[in-house]
């Protein structure tokens, strides 16, 4: 499902444990990160990236359907940003973790400005809709190189026992970005009666994010020096394949949002079904949001999960159920209620893998693992848009969402019978790296010092 960050090991001064309630270290206060220039520098970026990009999602997506009213058209916006995360996530990971993930992030951040500027030009002079899907795949290399970096470099500018107030404030921040950015972009297309200005305000947002991270001074880390290879590529794939837990929360995700998700569908409801126009859209679009940013702060708070597993598998069928209901509400306060709650269960969601994630993977893989679960996250949401397209286009838009919801369930069950360990997670501050990871991880960083200059 949608997600933000990610990172490691261990004690109770985890980014896991903070996601799960657990309270900062001993003399460190829940502000105290802010002190920090580098992670304040850090947290507006991101927050000036992810306004951008709602802004935009909201704005191609209003626009294609406007110019082509066609819901397969909506789908294929999804494709074309998530096809070149399938093939580059892995290839970026690998360069996270051997070269610098600051500059990384500042290139990728450059590439998401051209394919802004060029939405811009294709919307002032109306050029070809087949453009547009040109210009959605420049971002989606863009953020391919972006995220994985991203949820790596954490560990590179804030120290070990300051991480639990800095994933719980790089989480929070997120969300209240991702409610802002499609309320904004909703508004921009309402007052300036088309896609343009939401296109440029996302140019803005990613040169200043890339500005941000320009003057970030993470320390120094030890590199991946062996000799690119197939094995070293492919190193993060097969952690994951072989840590049960990870690989079934990663495909519950996948699946349930796959087949779950209704936001490209978003534009239909708000202009055929609930009549809400641009406005309606863009609150329609910031709804999962407000409850992950709810859910994320209620967690917060609260003591760690006693029964992760158990918690993670009903927030998904609660998931598949709020998205039932709406695929069949004509009411727009139903609907946005039925959007939040989405995003509340989601939140549960994205806790629990993240948690899993930064806790049983080891240091050394950590940019590869990322890169796994940026393909993981991509499938789910973009893939999910083209699903949804498709669906609609074949069935119909209610038949599509709610069969999408149906279908949500039916994974959980499967996910469980396949995984049965899963259901049986308890606290998941107990967690460490299995043996044999980290005993490999140990071992390729020897084979790198041994190897020759």
């Amino acid at each position: 499902m949608n997600a933000a960050m990610g990172e490691e090991p261990a004690d109770p001064a985890e980014p896991g444990a903070a996601a799960a309630g657990t309270a900062a270290p001993p003399g460190h206060g829940r502000y105290d990160v802010f002190r920090d220039a580098g992670f304040r520098s850090y947290i507006l970026a991101g927050m000036a990236v992810t306004i951008g990009t709602q802004m935009q999602g909201v704005a191609v997506g209003w626009e294609i359907y406007e110019r082509t009213g066609s819901k397969l058209a909506l789908g294929m916006v999804g494709l074309a940003q998530v096809l070149p995360v399938l093939l580059l996530a892995i290839p970026s990971g690998h360069t996270a973790d051997r070269y610098s993930r600051k500059w990384q992030m500042v290139a990728a951040l450059c590439v998401l400005v051209g394919s802004s500027l060029g939405l811009a030009w294709l919307s002032i002079s109306r050029g070809p809709v087949g453009w547009i899907y040109v210009f959605l795949v420049l971002n989606g290399i863009g953020q391919s190189f972006n995220r994985p970096a991203r949820w790596a470099i954490l560990r590179e500018i804030v120290d070990r026992d300051r991480l639990v107030p800095a994933i719980t404030w790089n989480t929070s921040t997120w969300q209240v970005a991702a409610v802002a950015g499609p309320a904004l972009g909703g508004l921009l297309v309402a007052q300036t009666g088309g896609a343009t200005a939401s296109y440029l305000g996302n140019a803005a947002c990613c040169a200043l994010g890339a500005s941000l991270i320009m003057t970030l001074r993470p320390r120094p880390i030890a590199r991946e020096v062996q000799p690119i290879s197939l094995e070293t590529l492919l190193a993060g794939i097969r952690f994951v394949f072989r840590t049960d837990l990870l690989l079934a929360t990663m495909t519950l995700d996948l699946f349930a949002v796959l087949l779950g998700g209704a936001t490209a569908l978003l534009p239909v409801f708000a202009s055929d079904i609930l009549g809400t126009g641009p406005v309606g859209l863009g609150w329609l679009r910031a709804a999962p949001s407000i409850g992950s940013f709810l859910m994320a702060l209620a967690m917060a708070h609260l003591p760690p999960l006693r029964r992760a597993g158990v918690t993670l598998l009903g927030a998904v069928v609660g998931f598949g159920l709020a998205t039932i209901v709406f695929g069949l509400s004509t009411n727009p306060y139903l609907s946005f209620a039925m959007l939040l709650i989405t995003g509340m269960c989601d939140n549960v969601s994205v806790v629990v893998r993240q948690t899993l994630a930064q806790l049983l993977t080891p240091e050394g893989m950590r940019g590869r693992v990322s890169a796994v679960n940026t393909i993981f996250i991509t499938s789910s949401n973009e893939l999910g848009e083209f699903e949804s397209g498709v669906a609609a286009s074949w069935l119909g838009t209610v038949p599509a969402v709610v069969v999408g919801g149906v279908g949500t369930i039916l994974v959980v069950l499967s996910v469980a019978a396949r995984w049965p360990r899963l259901a049986t997670l308890g606290r998941l501050g107990e967690l460490q790296p299995p043996p044999d990871a980290v005993a490999e991880s140990v071992e390729e960083e020897r084979e790198a010092k041994a190897a020759p200059p």
